[in-house]
């Protein structure tokens, strides 16, 4: 799964309109232009699809933590420059507000098993022993699940 699959992804979960991504980004005092939105939400292999950047994706993922949780004390959070799925996987956790058993839930949903201890290993910090990589397979189940439980209707 590369950036914009996942931002593909989170639209379509979220159901944003062009309008309300380019908010999203604003909420981190960031302005992107309705062209390059579309330009990353294209298919790879369409003419205009242009790479989100992983800074790009970081200040999406912070204008979703600052959309569903508020700001914190005027402060934003910190936008990385170089982005992993653990990172990715965090950021959405925290804009949720999901604990691990509703992880587990949404991951069961899209027929995923995953230990609560496994799970915990992909929140830990690097150089922690117990640290785990998430692999492509957990963050796209992970976005399915969230999709079944968002919009239950759809498949």
């Amino acid at each position: 799964m590369n950036n914009n699959d996942i931002l593909r992804k989170l639209r379509y979960i979220f159901q944003y309109s062009d309008d309300q991504m380019m908010e999203t980004f604003g909420l981190m005092e960031h302005v992107v232009s309705r062209s390059q939105v579309c330009a990353w939400l294209k298919g790879d292999d369409h003419a205009g699809f242009m790479q989100i950047s992983d800074r790009n994706l970081a200040l999406f993922l912070n204008g979703l933590i600052v959309r569903f949780r508020g700001k914190r004390d005027g402060k934003l959070p910190v936008t990385e420059s170089k982005l992993n799925h653990n990172i990715v996987f965090r950021k959405l956790k925290i804009a949720l507000s999901l604990q691990a058993e509703d992880i587990l839930s949404m991951l069961r949903k899209a027929n995923f098993r995953l230990s609560k201890h496994e799970l915990s290993a992909f929140f830990r910090k690097p150089d922690n022993r117990h640290y785990r990589e998430c692999k492509d397979q957990v963050l796209r189940n992970f976005l399915q699940g969230l999709s079944l439980e968002r919009l239950p209707n759809k498949k």
